[in-house]
């Protein structure tokens, strides 16, 4: 894991950003862990986060899957009476 000082942060930010990506980065307060950079994607995986379904559906490898709608049901409406 990526450790920068809280200074380093402030004036580097796009760095702390690019070293995010790559994986969690630690930033320290005065020689102590203050705060966790993380990526999105990173965040999203460890909150467990549910993927909305077009996320699902954009998935690579997708469109081989195989679909069988479900057979219809073929029994008549029932009679009603508003009466």
């Amino acid at each position: 894991m990526k450790t920068m000082t809280s200074r380093e942060a402030n004036q580097d930010f796009s760095r702390a950003k690019r070293e995010a990506k790559a994986g969690p980065v630690l930033i320290t307060e005065r020689g102590r862990p203050s705060t966790v950079l993380l990526s999105y994607d990173e965040y999203r995986r460890l909150t467990g986060e549910r993927k909305n379904i077009l996320d699902l559906l954009a998935m690579p490898g997708q469109e081989e899957v195989e679909f069988e709608l479900p057979p219809r049901d073929k029994t008549p409406p029932r009679e009603i009476d508003l009466s």
